[in-house]
Formats: C-alpha cells, structure tokens, sequence
C-alpha cells in the first residue's frame, strides 16, 4: 500500500512537471494560500495521494464525507462491466480527517453520489444505480440494483452528474448538452423512454418515478435549492446560473431545444457574467479584464448557503467554482416578478493558485462547507493530460462546534424539532429520515400533529415551508389539505401548495376549479408561474380554463418567465384544436403567447 501511495505521489508531480511551467503546491500549502473574507479559513481535508480526480461528494447523517473518485475520466468505458472508480468515506474528529474507508473500488463510469434509503445513490454511465450499505461495516450490503438505464455515455465532460435531495423528496440531477439520452427502467421500449438533452431531472425513490424537470443551458454541473425550496443550478459558457421552474426551456449554448415549436427560451436569472465580455473562449486563465468580473466563463459546482456558521449575510447567497478564474464567485438572489434576479456579490475564495480546478461544494453538519478540487491544467475539460491529483478542502467562518452528530439515532421527535433549526444540513437530512421510517412503517404517530401544528404556528413563510415539506415526505397531508393552503399569506405556501397538488398529473375536478380561481385573484406573480407550470401536467382538455385567466393578465407581458412558461403549457392545444386555440389568441391580454399562437396555427395551415 505504501509503495503505491509513493508511486501515486510520484506520478502526479512528474505529470505536473510535464504539464506546465509551475508544480501544484502540495495539498497542505495549497489551503494556506487561500483567501477569503475576514473571519474564514481553509483548511485541508484530503489531497493526493490519499484523494486523486474526485468528481462528486455528498455527507452521510453522521456529517461524514463520501467522496467518488473518477479513474475512469475522460475515457467513460462503453460497456458495462468493472472499473477502478472509488467512493471514500471520510471522517473528522477533533478538526482532523483521517485516512478514509474505502466503501466501493470497482466502479464504472461514477459521476454523482448521494446517500438515503439505506444506501448509496450513484450515477454510474449509462446507469442509475443503488448499493445497499452496512452501517456496521461500511461495506456494500449487497449487489448494485439498476435504477434507471438510458444515459448516453459518449457526452465526454457533459454527462448526467450532481445527485441532490430535493425538499419534495425527489432525487435531483444534471445533464449535459452533449448528451442526447433516452432514459428509463431497464428493459424499457423506446418509446416508454424520457429524452434528455441538457436540463435538469428528478427520480421519485420510492414510487420509482422518473421526468424532466426542465430543459435547455449548456453543460449544468451543480444544483442546489434555495430557502424556499427554489432550484438553482450553475453552468458553462453562456451565463452561468438559472432558477429552474418546473416545464421551464432555457436558453442553450447552441441548437434547437429538445420540445418542438418552443419559439422562445427563458433566460438566465444573473443580470451580469463572470468575464470581461467578447468571446468566451477569451476568458481562459481569468487574468486581465476577465478578473475583476468573475474570472472566467466555466462555472461547476453549486451551494445555496443555509447554514448556521457563516455570518447571515451569506444566507441564501449562491456560492459556485469558477475553473479559469481559480476562485469561488458569489452571487446574491432577489425576488422579483415571478421569479429572482442574481447579482453579483463580491468573489468569496480565491484559491491563488493556476492549479485550482473546483468542482462541486457541499455544505457541512457544522455549517461551514467542503470545496472539491480536481487540480488540473489548461482547459476545464482536459481530455488528454488529466492530472493524477485532487483536493477537498473545508471552509469555516470562526471555530465551529464539532459535537458528534448521528441522525439515525435521533428521535422522531428530535427529526420534527430539527425542522426549526437555523442550519439547513440539519434540515434536510432530519426531514429524510423522516421520510425513510415512513416508508419503512416505523414512524410515530406524533410526528404529523407536530408538523401540522408547526404549519399553522410558524410565523415565517420558510419554517411553514419546512414542515409542508415533511408532511408531504411522509404522506401527512392531503388534497384538502393542500387546498386550504392555497388561502395562506405567504405567497411560497401558495406556490408549493399548488406543485404538490399537481405532482401526480391529476389532480381533482375541486382542485383545477380553485387553480382557476386563484388564477384570476392572485396577487403574486409567483403563483401564477406556478399555475402556468402546472399546465404542463394536465390533460389537454383540462388545460382550457387555467390558460384563458392566466392569458389575461397583461401585467405579465414583460415577466421573463410567465408569457413562455404559459405558452409551453398551451401550445399542444393549438394542435388538438386549433379554432378555440384562435380564441385564445383573440382574448389574449400577452403580446407574446398571441404572436406565438398566430405561428402556430398558420405552420398547420400550410
């Protein structure tokens, strides 16, 4: 073992030799040369040769960290069968890693991790697959099980990556522009197949459900979600972040989105772009006019932080790698119109070093958060000199607590309470494990009364959020419910009311007549996206109602989402019946959705 660790070290600094005029620092002077705001340091959790080409990481409910490393890049192997790429588990105690436990070290094609439901969750091209985990021996439990099959795996850098928990209890991932996949259960026909090109997806684990959440951007490598439930998620290229509504089509480096006749594609959220302007393959190396901006077009990685350690003016500040500007960008969120606007906060990391290749960020049981870097020269996709180095380090703000933390040993009542902490880890994973003993029967009856009453108590549109969350994750509440939700104050409660009553697809003749009630009512533009989302998910004949009170809403003409995202809906109409789709067009009070039908409706007549 010792030799190899010799000949691993010897072989990356060779490489580096190689390839270019500088050697990496080691991985210890590397996080003493970071910096960081007044108050923050770096310090390193791993490096090689202990950690080579880790590509994804995620933190189990002990806190601990689960890292793949991917052997097999740039060369995905074309068949299935056995590789080298490994997930490392790595602990900390008394602000120490230690040498990590190797949990898996035949993996094939890894490119995202997440953990729940008693095991591990890994894309593994072309392949969605769990592994059962021992707790007791951090080993495998049994074989891995093919979840999902279909991703294409010659998309080189673009492929499917970056496993998230949604708030929904939803599995969320990313997939690149160079993929063109067709994604199912294996042994499914093609025509029982979702096609995926660049977007976002999500995969229900218990009821093994699987969609497209949204389509379009470049090469997205990171999503998280915001206070209110919200997904972000970063990008390459063309701009580099997006709030990602259900059924929304973003704009895309190049080519036509995957759903004909879209006509018009959403923007970016960001009102700015992290380089100087001109060509973007001008912003490689991040110097010069690229710098002050951001530092470069190529963005990995995504953390919307909500924790308890940073200073609160950080709280919901996206957080994202920039590869040519060897940093970490920062931008702020605000709400406005249906959606948000990001603006650009001053940079929050500089690695101050060539090398610096950061790849995700995941957030910490302690509140700070863990910054994956590949450690690589040139262009952010090499395919031909990838380095044999890697680095994890954690950013803290302060010396924050290290108490022990095991959520599996948590009480029932400890996961509801968790429900209310400042620290949104705790959150998330109380609010999983909720979910896991409900599924498995095991969960107490006080849990939904707790939760409810939180509901109605909680004075904050976020809190309510949290415990409308678990109630859903655990199937405590229903469609009445839901729909008493849609009279709440705070427009978020409204919004999620109406994604969950949908989720389904079928929703009751009682909730699509309140949809179109509150349609015509609803102060907040944020609703109405909601509703024009939920169009998507009904039945043509079903869509008629909500489409006419949303179309008439002229002040939403200039929104930068509602006029595309209600076209998105309706468009299928002006096929199945185009003269009553001419009725729309003519009542229509959204110069946009009446130009679009117009189109539609002569492309047929031609």
């Amino acid at each position: 073992m010792r030799r190899g660790v010799l000949l691993a070290l010897t072989v990356c600094l060779a490489a580096a030799a190689l390839a270019g005029p500088q050697p990496p620092v080691t991985p210890e002077a590397a996080a003493s040369r970071m910096k960081l705001p007044g108050g923050f340091h770096a310090t390193l959790v791993a490096g090689e040769p202990t950690l080579i080409k880790p590509i994804a990481m995620t933190t189990d409910d002990r806190g601990r960290l689960w890292v793949v490393e991917s052997h097999t890049y740039p060369n995905w192997q074309a068949a299935p069968g056995e590789g080298h790429d490994r997930v490392l588990i790595f602990e900390e105690r008394a602000g120490k890693f230690g040498s990590p436990k190797v949990f898996l070290e035949n993996g094939v094609n890894l490119s995202g991790i997440a953990i729940g439901f008693g095991g591990v969750w890994l894309t593994s091209l072309p392949n969605l697959i769990y592994i059962p985990v021992d707790p007791s021996t951090d080993k495998p439990a049994g074989s891995s099980q093919v979840l999902l099959d279909g991703w294409d795996v010659s998309a080189k850098h673009n492929v499917v990556n970056d496993l998230a928990w949604g708030p929904d209890g939803w599995l969320y991932g990313c997939n690149g522009i160079l993929s063109n996949s067709k994604v199912g259960p294996p042994g499914a026909p093609v025509d029982k197949r979702t096609l995926l090109n660049c977007g976002v997806w999500r995969y229900q684990p218990t009821q093994k459900r699987f969609e497209a959440v949204a389509s379009g951007t470049t090469n997205p490598w990171g999503i998280d979600f915001d206070d209110y439930g919200e997904i972000f998620i970063t990008n390459c290229v063309i701009k580099h972040l997006f709030h990602v509504v259900p059924g929304g089509r973003y704009v895309r480096m190049f080519g036509e989105d995957i759903h004909a006749n879209s006509f018009g594609l959403m923007p970016s959220c960001a009102d700015h772009i992290h380089w100087g302007g001109g060509k973007w393959t001008t912003s490689r190396g991040g110097q010069g006019v690229h710098d002050a901006p951001g530092g470069g077009h190529a963005h990995a990685g995504a953390l919307v932080y909500l924790g308890d350690n940073f200073p609160d003016e950080y709280r919901n500040n996206v957080l994202m790698c920039n590869l040519h500007g060897n940093r970490l960008n920062r931008d702020t969120l605000e709400r406005t119109g249906s959606g948000y606007v990001a603006h650009h906060g001053a940079d929050f990391l500089f690695a101050n070093d060539a090398w610096f290749r950061g790849l995700a960020l995941q957030a910490a049981a302690d509140g700070g958060i863990f910054v994956d870097d590949w450690h690589d020269t040139g262009e952010c996709h090499n395919y031909d000199q990838v380095q044999p180095c890697g680095r994890i380090f954690k950013v803290t703000y302060g010396n924050p607590s290290q108490e022990p933390v095991d959520l599996a040993r948590a009480s029932d009542e400890e996961l509801v309470r968790l429900q209310l902490h400042k620290n949104d880890w705790l959150v998330r994973h109380a609010r999983r494990k909720l979910q896991e003993r409900s599924v498995a029967g095991i969960l107490s009856r006080v849990v939904q009364p707790a939760l409810r009453k939180m509901l109605a108590e909680q004075p904050e549109a976020t809190r309510k959020l949290r415990a409308l969350w678990a109630l859903h994750a655990i199937g405590g509440i229903d469609e009445a419910g839901l729909l008493s939700l849609l009279d709440a104050k705070d427009d978020a409660i409204r919004v999620w009311s109406i994604r969950l009553l949908a989720e389904d697809g079928v929703p009751s003749e009682a909730a699509l007549a309140r949809f179109t009630s509150v349609a015509k009512t609803d102060p907040a533009a944020s609703v109405r996206l909601a509703l024009a989302s939920t169009l998507r998910r009904l039945p043509l004949a079903k869509r008629w109602a909500l489409a006419e009170v949303l179309l008439a809403h002229a002040e939403d003409a200039e929104d930068p989402n509602l006029p595309l995202m209600i076209w998105f809906g309706i468009e299928p109409l002006t096929v199945s019946e185009p003269d009553r789709a001419a009725s729309l067009l003519l009542n229509s009070r959204i110069p946009m959705v009446r130009q679009f039908i117009a189109r539609r409706l002569a492309s047929q007549a031609d």
